[in-house]
Parts: C-alpha cells; structure tokens; sequence
C-alpha cells in the first residue's frame, strides 16, 4: 500500500511514536518544511535506531538527525569542490592526448577504429559511445555557444572543445575505450598511477560525483566497483579479508585514496584537513553517534589520517 501523506504535525507525531525526542513542535515543523521528512527523516534514521525494536535508541533528538544531515551536506559540497578539479585535469590531459595522436578533426573521435576494439564487448560498446554521446552534439543543436560557433564558424568541433561539455560518465567511459598509448599518456600525469588503476578509479569517482549531484547520502556510500589496489593499501596495513581489502575499496575511503593519487600534494593536504575537521565537528555534536561509528560507516582505517606520511609508491 502506498504511504499516505501526513501533514506536518502528523509526520511528528510519528516521530515522536518512534521514540524520538521533540521538544519544540514549532521548530520540527520549521526543520521538516525546510528539509523535507523523506531526505532528512528517511535519508538517515536507520543510524539512529534501535536494530530489535525499530525505534530510535532513547535520548535521541530531532537534532541529531539534522546534524549528521548537516554533516554530509558539507561532506558533499567538499567532495564535489575537488572531484571537479580532478575532472578538469582528467578532460585536459584527455583531449590533449587524443588530439596530439589523432589530430583536431572531429571525424577523429567519430572513428571507431581509433579506440580499443579488443574483445567482444567493446565494438558495440564504441559505437554506442559515439552514436549516443558525441554526434548527437554534432547533428543537433545544443545549448552550448562554444560548440555552435564552432559548427557554424569553422565546420569542425574539435575534441579540446567538445570535451567540455561531456559528462563526468561519458569521459570515463572515452577512457575505458580508448587505445592503451592514449591511456598510458593519461596515467602518466599523475605519479604512481598506472592505467588500469586509473580506469577504474574514474569509474569510481563516477558514481560518487552522481551522489554529490543529486543530493543523495554520501557519507556511507559504496559503489559496485572497486578501485584497484594501490601501495597505500599495503603500506596503510589496512586489514584484508581472504585477498580483499576491508576498506578502500568502494567506499568514501576509496575516494580519498583516489584523490591523493589525483590531486597534487598541496591541495590534496588541504582536502584532508577540511575533511579532518568536518568529521570532528560530526563527532561534537552528535551524541548518538560515535566518532569511530562514523569512520567505520565511510570505510576508513583508524590509521587514515597517515595516509600522507607515505610515499604513492
């Protein structure tokens, strides 16, 4: 049956039916208008419960909620902020690569002869690619003034233009399909990083940024995938089931180690010490859940803050 619609003094009243504490019904009301109950209530109130009874564990208050809310929030504005530096480089040194190999034509990166056709599955896969992704931007108009003055003006959209208005999937999946000196010059930008790791850390970051740009929770997220195993894995020591690592792999850690390889040393430093801080201001106020509660829920080691006090590789 489908949930009914509850108006705001009902939607508290079922709060307060589940234990959890309110003591100022003008202020909930305030709160759940201003987030809404299904991505503040619904979004994180699994954490909050009781696993045996399904009610909130006792003591705990409306603002504990909106404050592990207000915690990915910020953890999202973050992560973006520097998932889009990442981008950035990743569509410059892509283009340039491609170009410098093949040239600034756009018939170029419509060829499929001049990406990985190895296997039985990437034929089809490239032909998608470029039918559904690259001509349509071509043979339709867009709303992209740099791609129409190139169409109009010079009959040809090069890649170094075209790059920038493909999304963060589409590029890594140009990277997944593209021949291995196109990966290997890519790869070589950053330190440490070889091309299979970087595929699939660009896959990885994928669905992290989709999460960040659709408001979605963050902090405990997991992708299917699996970033490949890096140096800082092993030189961490961070705890291994069978062959597997525990952490770092598909969760927020995985992230963090992706950036480490990705962003250069300096901004990397500053990403760490806002992270740093924002999870100790979580841990401050939010009586209902521990600090190490919620590094365990974002797949970090005990140790994740010496991640910088070793070499990448």
């Amino acid at each position: 049956m489908p949930k009914p619609f509850l108006t705001y003094p009902q939607q508290i009243q079922k709060l307060k039916d589940k234990n959890l504490t309110i003591t100022d019904d003008a202020a909930a009301t305030i709160t759940l208008h201003h987030y809404g109950y299904f991505a503040l209530i619904s979004g994180y109130k699994d954490l909050f419960k009781n696993p045996t009874t399904k009610d909130y564990r006792d003591g705990t208050t409306l603002d504990d909620i909106v404050a592990l809310y207000r915690f990915d929030e910020q953890l999202r504005e973050l992560t973006l902020r520097y998932l889009l530096q990442v981008e950035r480089h990743i569509r410059s040194a892509y283009s340039y690569a491609f170009c410098s190999q093949f040239g600034e034509r756009q018939n170029s990166y419509l060829d499929v002869n001049n990406y990985n056709l190895m296997g039985r599955i990437n034929p089809r896969e490239v032909q998608k690619l470029i039918a559904r992704h690259l001509q349509p931007f071509l043979s339709h108009k867009t709303d992209y003034p740099y791609i129409e003055h190139h169409k109009q003006v010079h009959g040809n959209v090069p890649l170094w233009v075209l790059i920038n208005a493909l999304t963060f999937g589409t590029l890594s999946k140009m990277y997944a399909l593209s021949q291995s000196k196109i990966q290997a010059a890519i790869s070589k930008e950053f330190v440490g990083v070889r091309e299979k790791q970087l595929g699939s850390m660009l896959e990885v970051l994928t669905k992290f940024r989709n999460v960040c740009a659709h408001n979605e929770r963050l902090f405990s997220y997991n992708t299917k995938n699996d970033i490949s195993d890096l140096p800082l894995h092993k030189k961490m020591q961070i705890p291994q089931n069978g062959q597997q690592y525990i952490y770092g792999k598909h969760d927020y850690f995985a992230l963090v180690l992706s950036f480490r390889y990705l962003l250069p040393n300096k901004d990397f430093l500053t990403y760490k010490a806002q992270l740093a801080k924002l999870i100790d201001k979580a841990d401050r106020e939010n009586r209902q859940l521990a600090g190490t509660d919620l590094l365990r829920l974002m797949g970090f080691p005990e140790n994740w803050k010496k991640i910088t006090a070793y070499k990448k590789v």
